[in-house]
């Protein structure tokens, strides 16, 4: 796929081959793509073939080999470990957050003195089918409505029971045995029954609108659930593992054992809709179309119910008052669409956001009073704001990873190395995030690094790009060494997405120190669904995202790393990889 931004340059495809340019007098350039695809995509198998206990080695092995072919192909290039930062008014009451994110956090136990209505600031989205949901904005709403057999309460990463009352486990730990909780309700007033379950999980791996089938059906990465698969590699309609013994009580069967069942089932995929909703799968005519169904309605058993839906300019829910667990204090929620850094803040100084998060440009840590809890949470006051008020204040160290990507096929080797010396680790964190994230060398943050914090902190040592310094006589070597000059540049686009100043700045900054060594490089800032659409199409050349683990297992962020699974052309419904187009250099795809 050639993919053309600003009017630059496009680049072949697999293998080491040459420089095309729009302008048919332009002479080409050989360059490398990538060569280490094939290495990722052994790894990924290897992981996937060897999923039990006793076969743990072999997966740690596997998840280094797949860091080192990023790292070496630079496919993406990590930038900083996440910490999250919250202010809410004294007025607001809301439980603590955890390290896994704020998209597990419900809103029924959230007091607001004085009104009515929460109110909160949110990044665009353009859906609220669970099955199709992958962004953090969607999430935060989803869970609102809708809601899965265990959670993490308020992103703690500590896993309870949600819509189940118990479950138990055969001695072989293939066979989970759950029982519903007796009473729960849809918004309808529907009871919700085991069917619901089965229908909820069909849609999960059946559905063609599922961005997410491989964390039902995947032994690694997944829940791992028993099916049958057709020609195409689809899974068989009803043929997923899964038993109905009675209304409230069903069994699912796994194709191997899996510890994490509970952990998987928090993710927001897994949500449990009524029944025949939607006729996306097999057996099922649907009571709404799919457009409604994804934008204007929502029927679970979240404690708020949906209300309207504005694409680009707010949505709202209201109190569910029939909810089976706690009801909500507020009488609704409203999210006011927002992604324009300066105007998200003054609406946050103006009080028509509650709860918020602020721009670095107007941060000062000196503000800040606060002690750290058991969990490494950083909890008490910031202030005072501009408006004279003083916040409350909330620093979370996450599991999470904020990077600059590449479409490989759009942008050559010797170019995403040449970002990778230039970039200045330390100087990002200390300058322009005011150290409010770490210093970033891998995807996987180093919490979770499978050999451990001595196996990290060899990593860290390896890193080839120069780190924590500019190193533009590298950059320029190797784009010298491409064919790529000051005279005859490579140009590309650094796309960021708009609640993010802080990638703007970084993305100004690299396009400032690549300037004369063989690559022009211009920045646009756009709203993150669109990236998100963009990326799908393939239509994005390096851009920024981040990655937050929704349960801690190495492996739910490494499947979209899978070559084959990074195929921008077959997204979102056959593969849902990041947006690398890593499977160009794979030898069966050229």
């Amino acid at each position: 796929m050639l993919a053309l931004l600003g009017g630059s340059a496009s680049v072949g495809l697999a293998g080491c081959s040459a420089l095309l340019s729009d302008d048919e007098d332009d002479e080409e350039t050989d360059f490398e793509v990538s060569e280490h695809a094939e290495k990722a995509q052994a790894a990924w198998e290897r992981i996937i073939d060897n999923p039990g206990p006793d076969a743990e080695d072999t997966r740690t092995e596997a998840y280094i080999e797949i860091e080192e072919a990023v790292r070496d192909d630079m496919v993406l290039m990590p930038t900083h470990h996440s910490k999250g930062e919250f202010f809410w008014y004294d007025y607001v009451d809301i439980p603590k957050l955890g390290a896994l994110g704020r998209h597990h956090l419900q809103h029924n136990r959230t007091e607001v003195e004085g009104d009515t209505e929460l109110n909160l600031i949110s990044a665009t989205f353009d859906e609220l089918d669970p099955i199709m949901s992958t962004d953090t904005a969607s999430s935060e709403v989803i869970a609102q409505l809708y809601e899965t057999l265990t959670t993490y309460p308020a992103g703690v990463a500590e896993v309870e029971n949600q819509l189940i009352e118990s479950f138990e486990t055969s001695e072989d730990g293939l066979t989970w045995t759950f029982t519903l909780k007796d009473g729960v309700q849809f918004h309808d007033g529907q009871d919700l029954t085991a069917d619901d379950v089965k229908y909820s999980f069909r849609r999960l791996a059946e559905s063609e609108y599922s961005e997410r089938v491989n964390f039902i059906t995947a032994s690694t990465g997944g829940l791992g659930i028993e099916h049958e698969t057709d020609g195409d590699g689809g899974v068989v309609p009803d043929s997923l593992g899964i038993e109905i013994v009675d209304d409230l009580t069903f069994e699912i069967t796994l194709n191997e054992p899996n510890p994490a069942v509970l952990d998987v089932l928090t993710y927001s995929g897994f949500a449990v809709v009524p029944e025949g909703i939607v006729g996306d799968i097999d057996g099922y005519d649907g009571e709404v179309s799919h457009d409604e169904f994804r934008t204007e309605m929502a029927n679970g058993t979240g404690p708020f119910e949906y209300d309207e839906l504005n694409p680009g300019e707010g949505m709202r829910i209201v109190r569910n008052d029939n909810y089976h667990d706690t009801v909500a204090s507020v009488e609704s929620v409203h999210w006011e669409i927002n992604e324009d850094p300066e105007s998200k803040f003054t609406y946050a100084m103006e009080q028509n956001a509650d709860f918020f998060e602020i721009p670095t440009s107007y941060y000062d840590p000196s503000l800040i009073d606060a002690e750290t809890d058991d969990s490494g949470r950083e909890f008490g006051t910031y202030g005072e704001f501009e408006n004279g008020e003083t916040t409350s204040y909330l620093a979370v160290p996450e599991l999470g990873t904020f990077y600059f990507a590449f479409n490989v096929s759009n942008v050559p080797r010797p170019v995403r190395k040449a970002v990778a010396y230039v970039m200045d680790h330390e100087e990002f964190i200390n300058d322009v995030l005011q150290n409010r994230g770490t210093e970033a060398f891998s995807f996987t943050p180093p919490a979770m690094w499978p050999t451990g914090q001595d196996g990290y902190e060899d990593w860290v040592d390896e890193w080839p790009y120069s780190p924590n310094e500019t190193d533009r006589g590298s950059a320029g070597d190797v784009l010298e060494e491409a064919g790529f000059t000051e005279d005859e540049p490579f140009e590309m686009t650094v796309s960021t997405y708009e609640t993010s100043p802080a990638f703007q700045e970084l993305g100004e900054l690299l396009r400032e120190k690549l300037a004369g060594l063989g690559v022009d490089a211009n920045t646009e800032n756009i709203q993150f669904s669109t990236l998100q659409d963009r990326g799908e199409d393939g239509d994005l050349e390096m851009f920024s995202l981040g990655w937050i683990w929704s349960w801690p297992d190495v492996a739910y962020g490494h499947f979209g790393f899978e070559p084959k699974n990074t195929d921008t052309s077959r997204m979102p419904s056959e593969t849902n990889g990041y947006y690398l187009d890593w499977q160009v250099n794979l030898e069966d795809e050229s």
